[in-house]
C-alpha cells in the first residue's frame, strides 16, 4: 500500500526515543535498484530547516539510495550545528548501508528551534537498518514513524497495467499551505525513468496536488516531497503515463491530508473557473481558502456567500462583479451583481463542502483544497509548540 509497494524498495519505522511517548519516530526508506534516480520539491519558505538545505544539495545529482526521516524535532532554526547534525545523520545512514552520504536525503518534522537528540537518532538508524523489509507492514511502520499531530498514517499505491507502480506516504495535519510541497512525503516507483524526467513529472504533479492544499496558510520550514525510482519493473513508461499516475497518487495523499487536518470538521473544495489566467484562479481560490471569516462560516454550516465575495474581491486578479457567480454545494447564491437565491437553500450540514466561483472571463480554472476553522483547531494549536 505504500513505499514498499513498488519493487526494489525496503523500509522501516522504529521508536528511537526522540518522542517522549515512545512512539515510532525514525523511518528509513532504501532503494535497492537497479537504478537510483530521484527528484524532490521543497518549501519556498525563506526559513529552511537544515534537512531541507542538505537534501536540496544532494538532489542536484538526481540520485538517491536512501531517505532517513525523523519526527519529534524539526531541526529548523538551529544554525550551523543543526546542519552538522543533518550531515552526521546522512553519514550514519551511509555507513550502515554501505553507500555515500551524498546519496542520502534527510527529512525532519516536529518542534522548531531545538537540536536533535543525536544519540537517540543515530541509534535509531541502526535499529531501522536492521528492521528493513519490503512488505506492507514495513511501509506502514515508516509511514507511522513520521507522524506528529496526524491522527493516522497516510499511504497510497497506484499500479499501471504495463507492470509498474508508484507508492508513497505523507504526513501533515497543520502548517499546511501551498508553495510546492506542503508536508513530508516519500514516493517510490519501480518504473524505469531518468532523474531529469522524474523531476519534470514531480513538478507537474505537485503543481496541481500538493500546491493546491491550503489548510491554514502556514508554509512549513521543513516541507519536502521526494520521489525515488528503482527501475526494478524493467518497464519504461511514457512521460505522459508516468505523470498521470504520479499525479493520481499525489492527489490521493493530498486528499488524506485534507481529511486529517487539525481540527477539521469540514473538507472544502474551492473551484474558481472562467478566469482570465490560471494564476488568477489559483490566487482567488487560495485567498478564499485562507480567509478566517469564510472558514468560520463553513464551520458553522453557514453558506454566507457575502464573505466569499469579500475575500475574492481583495485579490489582485481580473474580476468583473457584474459577471461573477458564487455557488455552494450546487446552489447559485450570487449572480449578475446581486443575490440569486436565499442562502438557506444551500445545505452545508455534511462534512464535504464545494464552493464554485465562476468569473466568466476566460477558460482557466483551478481548485484549492482546504478545511474549516474550528474550536478544536484553535485549542490544539494553542496547547503545544509547533
Amino acid at each position: 500500500m505504500s513505499v514498499t509497494g513498488p519493487a526494489g524498495f525496503r523500509a522501516a519505522g522504529v521508536a528511537a526515543g526522540i518522542k517522549a511517548a515512545g512512539a515510532r519516530d525514525v523511518a528509513l526508506v532504501v532503494n535497492d535498484g537497479p537504478q537510483q534516480a530521484a527528484a524532490g520539491v521543497f518549501t519556498t519558505n525563506k526559513v529552511k530547516a537544515a534537512p531541507v538545505l542538505w537534501s536540496q544539495q544532494v538532489l542536484k545529482e538526481r540520485k538517491l539510495r536512501s531517505v532517513v526521516l525523523n519526527s519529534g524535532c524539526a531541526n529548523a532554526c538551529t544554525g550551523p550545528e543543526g546542519f552538522q547534525d543533518t550531515h552526521a545523520t546522512a553519514e550514519k545512514v551511509a555507513d550502515v548501508l554501505g553507500v555515500g552520504a551524498i546519496e542520502v536525503a534527510v527529512c525532519s518534522t516536529g518542534l522548531i528551534g531545538e537540536r536533535l537528540p543525536m544519540d537517540a537518532l543515530l541509534s535509531g538508524v541502526d535499529t531501522a537498518a536492521k528492521a528493513l523489509a519490503n512488505d506492507d507492514q514495513a511501509g506502514l511502520d515508516a509511514a507511522t514513524a513520521v507522524l506528529t499531530t496526524d491522527s493516522k498514517p497516510k499511504q497510497a499505491l497506484g499500479k499501471h497495467d504495463a507492470g509498474w507502480s508508484i507508492g508513497g506516504f505523507a504526513k501533515g495535519a497543520g502548517m499546511l499551505a501551498p508553495n510546492l510541497a506542503t508536508m513530508l512525503s516519500v514516493i517510490t516507483t519501480d518504473a524505469m525513468i531518468g532523474g531529469d524526467d522524474l523531476d519534470e513529472a514531480l513538478r507537474a504533479a505537485s503543481r496541481v496536488t500538493f500546491d493546491r492544499l491550503d489548510v491554514d496558510g502556514g508554509t512549513s520550514t521543513n516541507d519536502t516531497v521526494l520521489v525515488l525510482a528503482s527501475g526494478a519493473s524493467g518497464v519504461a513508461p511514457s512521460k505522459q503515463d508516468f505523470t498521470e499516475l504520479l499525479t493520481a497518487v499525489c492527489m490521493d495523499l493530498v486528499r488524506q491530508l485534507q481529511d486529517d487536518a487539525e481540527g477539521a470538521t469540514k473538507t472544502i473544495d474551492i473551484t474558481v473557473r472562467g478566469a482570465a489566467s490560471e494564476s488568477d484562479a489559483v490566487a482567488i481560490g487560495r485567498t478564499i481558502a485562507e480567509d478566517n471569516l469564510v472558514k468560520t462560516a463553513m464551520f458553522g454550516s453557514d453558506p454566507n456567500w457575502g464573505r466569499i465575495a469579500m475575500a475574492l474581491g481583495r485579490v489582485d486578479a481580473e474580476i468583473d462583479v457584474a459577471k461573477l457567480e458564487i455557488a455552494t454545494n450546487g446552489v447559485t447564491l450570487y449572480a449578475d451583481g446581486t443575490k440569486a437565491r436565499d442562502r438557506s437553500e444551500a445545505d452545508l450540514s455534511g462534512r464535504a463542502i464545494e464552493i464554485v466561483v465562476d468569473l466568466h472571463l476566460g477558460e482557466h480554472a483551478a481548485t484549492i483544497l482546504t478545511t474549516d476553522l474550528s474550536h478544536d483547531y484553535v485549542e490544539e494549536n494553542s496547547a503545544y509548540s509547533s
